[in-house]
């Protein structure tokens, strides 16, 4: 690469790794947030559904927005955004000044995550350049959402939860300064219409399952408004499949879909990012509440496998020359699934070096997973269609983080009341319903490695007539 497309990429990456920091910064700080702004415990989940429900809504709409309009003005539109919102949350004087802040950074965090990774597959060319970039922009997502856990609970001792949300604002500014000398304008060549039934379904139906599955991690899916958004989301979400297979000039071309590499390479990306950050929360749930470690101690512990992700980032892309994206991808599903069913086996004792023995291999395997799909579902797109594939791969990783969470939250949280109203006690409640989660996260991943490689598998070729010989 030469030095400027190292700049850029630098740049694209650093947007990307703000936003993934965002997702988790806040964690560890809601008791201590919701102490000094009057929020009460069931409202806590707010301060990370806010920020979910719009950044995980909205990818496909502004994906396709800046494919027609400019990338490099809609990003330098979002980073302006996310930078804003992130001050007006960090000086936020109650809870409704601090929610509009998260939203914003949500709406923020949509507009520059697909653009980001637009110009990224744009810049760099089909190949080991873009499969080096993927790599590099997947480890720092990843590592992202990591660090944000060490970082967040480290920060609110240190200086109080309001200086997370002004580190966000700083690295905000600390990337917008160089980029609109660093980044060149691109879009579509023609400007058709917007699909606005189209932008409707989709961006409804994102939002209600987001909040259905963010409503049910804290209060379990028996409530009302929890079973009907998430039929809301589903009914919509089939709306928009109809609704693109007749629109002209549809949002999502259905036949980018029906590719085999688009479709089955976002299915990998959607579940390897949503059951790694389900494991990392529910480690962070055994490691505090049941072996009784300090933030401090947690953090190191996710400290490693930082820096393993760093490894397997920069290694990815090798793999992937020597044996193949749909290869490696298999590979890494397979040991990410494998190595989280053996953190089945911890116990309410000392239970740290089989946390390390399972997390670290099995984090090794997903950043693998996370560099293969990127590139298989990116490959043999042409320009014009890049920002709507990088929306669906974008779209794949924060619906992912978002969903995750809350999903195996849910079953752990259902789990635990079950045991602790037979009789047993916290930590062995606990530890029941945790492991419940992970077996369940092993096991998905499983099953969609085995459904990714049956739908990559290369197809046979087309018995025909043989060829004539020629006389």
């Amino acid at each position: 690469m030469s030095p400027r497309a190292k700049l850029i990429l630098l740049l694209l990456c650093a947007a990307q790794f703000i936003v993934a920091l965002d997702f988790s910064i806040l964690n560890v700080a809601l008791p201590v947030l919701g102490r000094d702004l009057g929020m009460g415990q069931a409202d806590l989940q707010w301060a990370v559904t806010a920020f979910a429900l719009p950044s995980g809504g909205f990818l496909l709409l502004f994906g396709r927005i800046a494919d027609l309009f400019g990338r490099r003005k809609l990003f330098l539109t979002g980073l302006v955004l996310f930078t804003a919102a992130s001050v007006l949350a960090a000086l936020a004087w109650d809870p409704a000044s601090f929610l509009a802040g998260r939203v914003l950074q949500g709406l923020g965090a949509a507009v520059l995550v697909p653009t980001g990774m637009s110009l990224l597959t744009t810049t760099f060319a089909e190949g080991p350049q873009r499969e080096r970039a993927l790599g590099i922009s997947g480890t720092l997502l990843s590592m992202g959402f990591t660090i944000g856990m060490v970082l967040g609970g480290v920060m609110t001792d240190a200086l109080g939860w309001r200086s997370t949300m002004g580190l966000l604002a700083v690295a905000g500014v600390a990337v917008l300064l160089p980029a609109p000398a660093l980044l060149t304008e691109s879009r579509h060549p023609q400007r058709p219409r917007i699909d606005v039934p189209g932008a409707v379904a989709v961006t409804g139906g994102l939002l209600s399952v987001i909040y259905a599955l963010s409503t049910a991690a804290e209060q379990g899916f028996g409530r009302a408004d929890v079973l009907a958004t998430l039929v809301a989301g589903v009914v919509l979400l089939v709306a928009f499949v109809i609704v693109e297979a007749r629109a002209a000039q549809p949002l999502v071309s259905l036949p980018m879909l029906r590719r085999r590499t688009v479709a089955w390479g976002n299915l990998a990306g959607l579940v390897t990012f949503s059951m790694m950050t389900a494991v990392v929360f529910l480690l962070t749930l055994y490691l505090q509440e049941v072996l009784g470690l300090s933030a401090a101690q947690t953090g190191l512990v996710f400290g490693v496998q930082g820096v393993v992700a760093v490894i397997a980032g920069v290694v990815a892309p090798n793999v992937i020359r020597r044996i193949g994206a749909r290869r490696t991808l298999l590979i890494g599903l397979v040991i990410q699934a494998g190595f989280t069913a053996t953190l089945l086996g911890l116990g309410t004792g000392s239970g740290v070096w089989l946390t390390l023995i399972g997390s670290i291999p099995a984090c090794f395997g997903h950043m693998w997973a996370i560099v293969a799909y990127g590139v298989i579902a990116t490959s043999g797109v042409p320009d014009e269609e890049q920002g709507l594939a990088t929306g669906l791969i974008t779209s794949s990783q924060q619906v992912g983080i978002t969903i995750g969470i809350p999903l195996l939250s849910a079953v752990a949280s259902a789990r635990i009341a079950g045991l602790r109203s037979e009789g047993a006690g916290f930590a062995d409640a606990t530890l029941g319903g945790i492991k419940l989660g992970l077996g369940l996260d092993a096991a998905l991943v499983a099953v969609v490695a085995l459904l990714v490689t049956a739908g990559l598998r290369t197809p046979p070729p087309s018995r025909s007539a043989p060829a004539r010989t020629a006389p």
